[in-house]
């Protein structure tokens, strides 16, 4: 299985489709176990609905940054895609990380799911 990387343009950036899949099949034709697609998203695409409830270690913050001045983001962060809409609900340190250098886009792994997945997630 080959990955890619999608980078969308941050600037006058309205709303946006995209459409992959991981194997072969165009999202939204059955395919909702064809499994995760790696995404270069927009940080203010992506909503974060525990944000508030988690606090982070800022050393740690500090060391992805660190890391990803150096060498980059190793490890996508883990995104549920919604009719839509990006939801983040792991990748806390490196989602902030992100915002912290100013960078535009976070590299995801998105999986598509359903209402009551996102229901589940927020429990």
């Amino acid at each position: 299985m080959a990955n890619f990387v999608l980078q969308l343009p941050t600037s006058n950036l309205r709303s946006f489709s995209v459409y992959a899949s991981s194997n072969g099949a165009p999202m939204g034709t059955g395919s909702q176990s064809g499994g995760p697609v790696i995404l270069e998203l927009p940080l203010d695409k992506i909503r974060r609905p525990l944000m508030r409830t988690r606090a982070n270690d800022p050393n740690k913050v500090q060391e992805l940054m660190d890391s990803i001045r150096e060498i980059g983001l190793q490890v996508p962060i883990d995104v549920l895609e919604v009719e839509g809409v990006y939801y983040g609900f792991s990748g806390c340190h490196r989602y902030e990380a992100h915002q912290r250098l100013g960078l535009p886009t976070i590299r995801c792994k998105v999986r598509r799911g359903t209402k009551e997945t996102l229901r589940h997630h927020l429990r």
